[in-house]
């Protein structure tokens, strides 16, 4: 092909042939499933073509439910050369009758590419036909080497890309499409060239063609300039006209179009088409178990089914309108024709060669691998389930693209559901703790109101009750036994002290004074909590440590009252006897104490009013309410927290109430100035 200044490699400059659109493309890896190249990278759930890897097959396209995959659109450009004046010629893939299926008599389909400016209308089923006699040359060269048939531009680049040692097997055969376009330019070397066909990667098959659109782009040009059968002249194609090469376009089209059915022939030809077929053919070719084969590959199931068709087509529907298209075309008129055209152009160089373009990626190290694995919870080969989600064959496939960074650990469906489920936890979890926090709050502002109250109220009655209390006293000292009014006495003295004790509890709710804070055995201080109570005969009691260090900085004396307030509170919650236990717990920075009781259970609608003063459930004159809330102040001034869990019904489990308070472990840290 020295005439045409081209070398045989012959490939225009890489243009992007596929491209996602980010706003509609959604986390399915159906397109990383279907591309053989594997040229599709997950960047934050989106998949990106990497037009670098990319073979142009338009497997993505086709499977792409949500149309984000787009081919390079270039029906713009051919209709900016229809016009520019210039004389154009249409070379037509013999597919065609499978896509315009509307129209019966071909007569019109190139009538209307006619109307659409072309000046003249070629077979791309001619250059088939003068490519398959090359072929069978080939296949008919008892040399013993193997070829690859090299007629589909995906197959070509992804052996070039991906299999590059076995390109010196690729058949040095150009295909029907370059074949035709040779012809053309001997009959007519002032004429450009648009190819239209069902295939994407023919865009940039080669540089012999101006320009290449899809079926699917010539529709909407002839939609654009309101072109219908009805609106055109028939017409015929431009000669050279076809014969077999019609057919090509279907499985096993090559070797139709060669006629060849001689066993000891046929017999060496190995056909695959799709994604799965040819890869496995391949793979198989090239570890010698095809040993003396010769592959005929498509990367789709037949041209037929190729990206630039209209989505939607039946395989078997579209190879019977080609099959009736070829036998009702090749008359025996017709057919006198063909056999002087082929003799015309049986000298034409059909030849072409390959260069290796090695895109494989090295593969990552055993250790690489398993540290992925191990990442997504794939220790062993039992955890590698292989179920595809992820648009990988296989968990180990899946890992070696995340370390090439083609893939994310997130795309393994085990490993999603997995974290998600730890992530509803962790939810509950927190909700669980916000809910107690904004509880807690509530009691916190709450308290904070009631103990101002209460301090005023303590502060103003305090010495009132000082002076009835000492002069009720003044006057049982001077009064008689036997006076009758030493009686009313004695009732004010007592409830004067009643009220005294009451506003004494209420000064250590509303509190403000420091803790003083000691090194405590938190042990001895439960075990001495519980020995400072008088203990029903009908209880038992058991202090439980879950940590070795039972030291902490605490103000003895008030968590002594806290801790023998829960104790009281604990025993009388048994009237008909249990258990109470005290478990203390805790790690280097918090210590918890739990007052565990096997009681009754305090009622759901008491939980919000436990730490409330002056809220009690014990009979008149049996309690003033303020234990409790003495008992959260203490806590409070401690800078830890107390929480309350309580059951009252037998069916969800054992009743009772645990009280558990939290303390920082070193309470001068916490507490800073206040004990300045």
């Amino acid at each position: 092909m020295e005439q045409f200044g081209y070398s045989m490699e012959m490939n225009r400059e890489k243009r992007k042939l596929v491209y996602t659109i980010k706003e509609l493309c959604r986390v399915c890896y159906t397109c990383v499933r279907e591309c053989p190249a594997k040229a599709i990278k997950i960047v934050n759930g989106q998949a990106d073509v990497i037009s670098e890897r990319c073979i142009g097959c338009g497997n993505c396209v086709k499977v792409c439910s949500q149309d984000a995959k787009v081919f390079l659109l270039t029906r713009t450009e051919v209709k900016s050369m229809l016009q520019s004046g210039e004389r154009v010629a249409a070379l037509v893939a013999p597919s065609f009758p499978a896509e315009f299926t509307e129209i019966d008599d071909y007569r019109y389909f190139v009538g209307m590419l006619r109307a659409l400016g072309f000046s003249h209308v070629f077979e791309v089923a001619f250059g088939a036909d003068l490519v398959a006699s090359r072929y069978k040359s080939l296949l008919e060269d008892r040399s013993g080497k193997g070829y690859i048939s090299s007629d589909c531009p995906a197959i070509v680049t992804y052996i070039r890309y991906y299999h590059p040692d076995l390109v010196e097997n690729l058949a040095p055969v150009v295909s029907p499409m370059v074949a035709i376009s040779r012809v053309v330019r001997q009959i007519d070397s002032n004429l450009k060239q648009v190819f239209i066909g069902p295939c994407i990667a023919k865009k940039d098959e080669s540089i012999e063609i101006d320009e290449a659109i899809t079926f699917r782009e010539l529709r909407v040009l002839f939609e654009q300039a309101s072109i219908t059968p009805e609106s055109v002249e028939p017409s015929d194609f431009d000669p050279p006209h076809a014969g077999r090469g019609a057919i090509f376009p279907v499985s096993r089209g090559l070797m139709q179009t060669v006629n060849i059915f001689d066993d000891l022939i046929e017999g060496n030809i190995t056909v695959a088409e799709g994604r799965i077929g040819f890869q496995e053919a391949i793979k198989e070719w090239e570890s010698g178990n095809l040993k003396g084969q010769n592959l005929e590959l498509l990367c789709c199931e037949g041209c037929i089914m190729g990206p630039g068709m209209s989505p939607g087509g039946k395989r078997f529907e579209r190879k019977t309108y080609i099959s009736s298209y070829a036998r009702n075309k090749v008359t025996p008129e017709q057919l006198k024709e063909w056999e002087l055209a082929i003799s015309k152009f049986k000298d034409l160089d059909l030849t072409r060669s390959f260069n290796p373009d090695d895109k494989r990626i090295a593969k990552p190290t055993d250790d690489e691998i398993n540290k992925v694995l191990a990442k997504m919870g794939k220790f062993t080969p039992r955890d590698h389930l292989n179920c595809g989600a992820c648009g990988y064959d296989t968990c180990t496939e899946h890992a070696i693209a995340i370390v090439e960074g083609l893939a994310e650990v997130e795309m393994c469906l085990p490993y999603a559901i997995e974290e998600l489920h730890e992530s509803i936890n962790d939810l509950a979890i927190s909700n669980e703790k916000l809910a107690k926090m904004q509880q807690a709050l509530k009691h916190s502002e709450k308290l904070a109101h009631m103990g101002q109250l209460s301090a005023g109220i303590a502060h103003e009655l305090n010495n009132p009750l000082g002076v009835v209390l000492m002069y009720s006293n003044i006057l049982l000292d001077e009064c008689k036994p036997d006076d009758p009014l030493r009686k009313d006495l004695e009732l004010i003295s007592s409830q004067a002290e009643r009220c005294k004790k009451i506003v004494s509890g209420l000064l250590n709710f509303a509190r403000k004074n420091q803790v003083k804070v000691e090194k405590v055995n938190v042990k001895k201080l439960a075990e001495d909590s519980i020995a400072g109570v008088v203990i029903p005969k009908n209880v038992t009691t058991n202090v439980v440590c879950r940590t070795t260090n039972l030291m902490a900085s605490l103000d003895y004396e008030q968590m002594m009252q806290v801790l023998t307030n829960l104790n009281k509170n604990a025993f009388e919650a048994m009237p008909n006897g249990g258990d109470l236990t005290i478990v203390i717990d805790g790690d280097d920075h918090q210590i918890s104490i739990s007052v565990i009781d096997t009681g009754e259970g305090i009622p759901e609608e008491n939980m919000d009013k436990l730490f409330t003063p002056f809220f009690t459930t014990k009979g008149i004159g049996k309690g003033t309410g303020l234990g409790l809330a003495t008992t959260y102040g203490i806590v409070k001034m401690h800078k830890g927290k107390i929480d309350v869990e309580s059951n009252t019904d037998p069916q969800k489990g054992p009743t009772g109430t645990t009280f558990r308070i939290t303390l920082p472990r070193n309470a001068e840290n916490e507490l800073g100035n206040d004990n300045s």
